[in-house]
């Protein structure tokens, strides 16, 4: 198994549709493996494989609910259903999300509550995950990311002003921008002084 490094905002990768699972083998297998290892290495909660620059319609994940449960699995070929997405501004206080793509920034966004996603296994047997709060936004974070979508696309009003800013601050939206959670961790740990 290996870290990978992820890449940021503005990597072509992470800015078109990815392309079906086809061969279910194992080369398919490894990355599996690695992409679980790179989320874990950044105390992610999902890895699409383009954040690891492959483009494949796969994606991992080790994500609470609500309740505290943990789910922990891949997702490959996902195809996703969801309850309506609220419309107008996200609740500032409920609705912050988070991206390894986007490390260390999170802003509010809009998502349904409750998402099933249906695709294969990494075997290529059917499977069905669903989920509600928490875990329903992880499903749809990981999926849009398969469809060529970052949630900075998906922000509102002051939200997308104050995240295009924070884009080029960072020096961010230019092709070939990586970071190695092997040499640097959780980018959203609180900094102890």
């Amino acid at each position: 198994m290996a870290v990978h490094p992820i890449c940021v905002v503005g990597d072509p990768v992470l800015h078109h549709p990815t392309r079906p699972v086809e061969h279910f083998d194992d080369e398919l297998r490894t990355l599996v493996e690695d992409m679980f290892e790179t989320m874990a290495a950044a105390n992610g909660v999902g890895l699409a494989a383009n954040q690891i620059g492959v483009d494949l319609r796969v994606f991992v994940y080790d994500c609470p609910d609500d309740e505290g449960v943990q789910h922990r699995g891949v997702v490959v070929n996902p195809e996703l259903t969801t309850s309506g997405i609220p419309q107008g501004m996200p609740d500032p206080d409920d609705d912050w999300e988070g991206c390894l793509s986007v490390p260390g920034e999170s802003y509010p966004t809009g998502r349904a509550s409750w998402a099933k996603v249906t695709g294969s296994d990494v075997d290529g047997k059917p499977i069905e995950v669903e989920g509600t709060g928490f875990f329903a936004r992880c499903l749809q974070h990981e999926t849009d990311h398969l469809d060529g979508h970052l949630y900075l696309d998906r922000l509102m009003g002051r939200h997308a002003r104050a995240a295009k800013k924070m884009v080029r601050r960072n020096g961010w939206g230019i092709p070939g921008l990586t970071w190695d959670p092997a040499e640097s961790g959780d980018p959203f740990a609180e900094d102890e002084d």
